[in-house]
């Protein structure tokens, strides 16, 4: 198993995984958002009968809905109950998706330039190296496929509303999900890409609107959450 993860996430993500389908839950706000991920997405590419990679999938919530999207879905994850959870939930919606307790790195390292689309959304943020996290991603990808990727902005905004209003104030997010300090602006990913076979198609930010519960994306304003889409080069 790859070493690039802390333990203490993993272990945070095995105690909260019961709730990973509970739409009131700690994950709610996934729910909420998760219909503009899955746009922002199939805006970019048709998904159908294709291979798709979700990196960091968690209960399979961004998996599933790619799943019923026609794609087919391998699902990587480190937590192990929260893959449980998951493959549990499979028996619910009568989906298919081939969740795997493995690092995307020893997934790329065993099958190279296997995948039409990776996905790593919500998860760059909680590693202790993200260029190795995408260095993988790339290696998955076939030359012409497509990774959509998407993390936190490290702005004072970001800080007020993605922890401290999210975690705190509003609780809408279990508290210790996200360390200001591990986030990452969009320059620091742009530098991460600079030496690699790719080309950067989008990058847009979520504004998430906790009365309506509801996200829109945002060209304009990146402080707080961002999306961005790459193609690797044919």
């Amino acid at each position: 198993m790859s070493a690039n993860h802390y333990p203490q996430e993993i272990e945070q993500f095995d105690g909260q995984a019961a709730f990973w389908w509970d739409p009131d839950g700690p994950f709610k706000t996934l729910h909420q958002i998760n219909p503009v991920r899955v746009k922002y997405i199939t805006d970019h590419v048709n998904i159908d009968k294709q291979k798709l990679l979700d990196v960091g999938c968690g209960g399979g919530i961004l998996s599933e809905a790619l799943a019923a999207k026609g794609a087919t879905v391998t699902g990587l994850d480190l937590s192990k109950a929260s893959l449980q959870t998951a493959k549990m939930h499979l028996f619910e919606s009568a989906l298919t998706v081939d969740y795997q307790l493995q690092s995307i790195e020893d997934f790329a390292a065993a099958n190279p330039e296997s995948q039409d689309v990776v996905s790593c959304l919500e998860m760059l943020e909680h590693v202790p190296s993200p260029e190795g996290i995408i260095d993988a991603c790339l290696a998955a990808l076939k030359p012409g496929g497509w990774l959509f990727l998407s993390t936190l902005n490290r702005t004072p905004k970001a800080m007020m509303l993605g922890i401290f209003a999210a975690e705190h104030v509003l609780k809408i997010v279990p508290k210790g999900t996200h360390h200001f300090e591990q986030f990452i602006k969009p320059s620091e990913l742009v530098a991460m890409l600079k030496d690699q076979p790719v080309e950067i198609k989008s990058l847009t930010g979520m504004r998430y609107n906790p009365i309506t519960q509801s996200a829109t994306l945002d060209d304009q304003d990146l402080d707080i959450n961002y999306f961005m889409a790459l193609q690797k080069h044919g």
